[in-house]
């Protein structure tokens, strides 16, 4: 499986960065994990552009929002499930402070939300990949998740 993350602004805290580089390391036997650090602009519509820049029509696109669907871990497995199963490469957005642009928001296939609570776009970065990992132990029958 093949996963891309395209995230605003590049984190500045250790513990953060250990929290990526531990689930990076967990999920490598499972999935091909990229993570492309787009740099911070003037505006959402600036980084809008380079967002979906990156972006081709084959993947399937997830972007992160507060405003977005709400899964349980089992739900979310499930459409990682699907989605492997279909061999497309899932790409995450995590945008900046402002947030992303409407342009972005309108090529994502799913807008999801962690939680209704605002989370700062460094935080989110361990969290979805924890999840990711989470959803891949889930489908994979490996002991992780207990329900």
């Amino acid at each position: 499986m093949r996963i891309r993350i395209i995230e605003i602004g590049k984190n500045k805290d250790r513990y953060i960065e250990e929290a990526v580089e531990e689930y990076l390391k967990r999920l490598s036997p499972y999935a091909k994990v990229e993570v492309l650090d787009l740099k911070q602009e003037k505006s959402v519509e600036l980084e809008g552009e380079r967002i979906l820049k990156q972006l081709s029509s084959e993947e399937f696109v997830v972007v992160l929002d507060e405003h977005g669907k709400q899964l349980n871990s089992l739900e979310f497995a499930k459409e990682i499930g699907r989605l492997k199963d279909l061999g497309q490469t899932l790409i995450f957005v995590i945008g900046g402070a402002f947030g992303l642009s409407d342009a972005v928001r309108a090529r994502a296939d799913l807008i999801l939300s962690f939680s209704k609570m605002t989370f700062t776009h460094q935080m989110i970065r361990p969290i979805l990949l924890e999840q990711v990992y989470r959803g891949i132990c889930i489908i994979s029958g490996k002991e992780y998740h207990h329900s």
